[in-house]
């Protein structure tokens, strides 16, 4: 049998399409019940209820019929599929999924370990692992000298520790990428436009949720961390599309 897909006839949520079998990429609109039985082949805790959790927690929205049934699209499977992902593979929770898929694309597949690693250095307040300055440049593939470029111009920001100087799985995602882009001559020297640019999203940042942060309320100020992150990734995602649209600029497009 194939999946049942929306038909003029709407099936309810957990009807019969939920025993079907289902091809692997769908392509038209699907009810629960079928998203279900096409989750199952990869993920063998999935339910109906388990879907309409992640709905509720704002990370799907899936069209909805005059009766009320959900309709999923491609895209909808694809969202979920990532969700689902980034549960199990990297265990994050799902405010921090809630930023990721504010980023940008999620339906390419995902780096296992390196990419959780990725994940925590970009999470506003998760416990990250701390690295001395020789496991740093040894992991990142840089000199010495050049991790010292990036703390003169403020790029990398180390704690000093018992006299000596901690870096954290952020700090080796920075480092990372600005070695990257020395690739190509570019110095710490030409970084610092970066510097200045997070500094003021984190000053306007902090306007917009600095007072929740500083509440008394534990549940206001983990809302208010949620908030946080989110609109970190938005505010990148924004910063990402108004570059693209200077550089078509630069390429005539």
């Amino acid at each position: 049998m194939e999946v049942l897909a929306a038909s003029d006839t709407e099936l309810p949520e957990d009807g019969p399409d939920a025993d079907a079998e289902a091809p692997p990429r769908p392509r038209k609109a699907l009810t629960i019940g079928a998203v279900a039985k096409v989750l199952s082949q990869e993920f063998d805790d999935i339910s109906i209820s388990k879907i309409r959790y992640l709905e509720d927690q704002k990370l799907l929205s899936p069209r909805r019929t005059a009766g009320g049934y959900r309709l999923y699209s491609q895209a909808d499977v694809e969202r979920l599929t990532a969700i689902l992902r980034m549960q199990r593979d990297e265990f994050l929770p799902l405010r921090v999924i809630r930023q990721e898929l504010a980023t940008g694309d999620f339906s390419k597949p995902r780096g296992g370990e390196s990419s959780g690693v990725a994940r925590r250095a970009m999470t506003v307040d998760a416990s990250l692992g701390t690295l001395a300055g020789e496991e740093l440049v040894e992991q990142a593939g840089v000199s010495e000298s050049f991790l010292r470029e990036l703390q003169e111009f403020g790029i990398v920001q180390p704690e000093r520790r018992e006299g000596r100087l901690c870096y954290d799985e952020t700090d080796l995602e920075i480092v990372r990428a600005a070695a990257e882009l020395s690739r190509f001559g570019v110095g710490g020297r030409n970084l610092r436009v970066f510097r200045s640019s997070a500094d003021r999203e984190a000053a306007l940042l902090e306007q917009i949720v600095g007072a929740s942060l500083r509440s008394r309320s534990q549940a206001r100020r983990r809302e208010a961390v949620e908030n946080l992150e989110s609109l970190a990734g938005i505010c990148g995602h924004l910063k990402h599309l108004l570059l693209v649209r200077d550089l078509r600029r630069l390429t005539g497009e």
